[in-house]
């Protein structure tokens, strides 16, 4: 009786380690893939190689937003015409197609020319009017274990990585917007963060103070109620209640020209 009880548990465990190894192949896979298709966006639009960054730089220039005017999003959206801009955090992993379909289901597991994959895409929430002009705009993606996607946002808790990428850089058809991060912290679900329509300056206010006082870094920037706002939201690795996200101000106000 003790064999056979042996022999089972020898077996099962077996099976799990099977299993087991079988889940990695197939996960490494499946980034390895995300990966390719995501060097694929980049060669069509043209964003392979960015120039380094000069040390000094004009006041009355942007070399960010210089680099990423001739991003081509045409081509980008002949494959895929749901692209409706770039984003990315310059010098670091993030650098993606942005996207937004009729839900926010569909690119949860699906990349940005629609393969199917659990490493899915960067977009933004489908109920926003995509030209930015929104008071707070939401955009999501998943944080993946190899720093890919929206991965690399928990450094943020980090002031000194907010001091070497301190802005966020999303090229539209109109221009390229700079948001400059003014907070990082975890949030809730159905806290004011994930609201859409924030219409009032006393709510807008609201939002404000409170993005500002649970930030887990001191940025010293402080958004006005006529400002534009950007919201990256990803999970946190800790359950479906919270989420993680980097905020940003719209520098100046407005895009610069492409």
């Amino acid at each position: 009786m003790k064999k056979k009880a042996y022999l089972l548990m020898t077996i099962s465990l077996a099976l799990a380690f099977v299993i087991s190894v079988a889940v990695i192949g197939i996960k490494t896979i499946d980034y390895r893939n995300g990966d390719e298709d995501y060097f694929d966006a980049r060669m069509v639009a043209g964003l392979t190689a960015l120039p380094e960054k000069p040390e000094e730089e004009p006041e009355e220039t942007d070399f960010w937003a210089d680099a990423l005017k001739d991003t081509d999003l045409d081509s980008l959206r002949e494959v895929n015409s749901e692209v409706i801009g770039w984003i990315t955090i310059p010098e670091t992993e993030l650098s993606y197609p942005l996207l937004q379909a009729e839900d926010n289901k569909y690119y949860l597991n699906h990349t940005w020319n629609n393969d199917r994959s659990s490493v899915g895409s960067i977009f933004m929430e489908c109920l926003i009017n995509p030209n930015m002009q929104s008071f707070n705009t939401i955009v999501y993606g998943h944080k993946m274990r190899n720093g890919s996607m929206f991965g690399s946002l928990i450094n943020y808790e980090d002031a000194e990585y907010w001091k070497e990428h301190p802005s966020i850089y999303v090229v539209m058809d109109d221009g390229v917007y700079r948001y400059d991060i003014f907070a990082v912290h975890e949030v809730g679900t159905r806290q004011i963060v994930y609201r859409i329509n924030i219409n009032s300056e006393k709510r807008r206010n609201e939002f404000i103070q409170f993005c500002v006082e649970n930030s887990v870094i001191d940025t010293g920037i402080v958004p006005t109620a006529t400002d534009k706002i950007l919201t990256l939201s990803t999970c946190t690795g800790s359950g479906h209640s919270t989420r993680w996200v980097v905020q940003g101000v719209l520098h100046n106000g407005q895009p610069f020209a492409r």
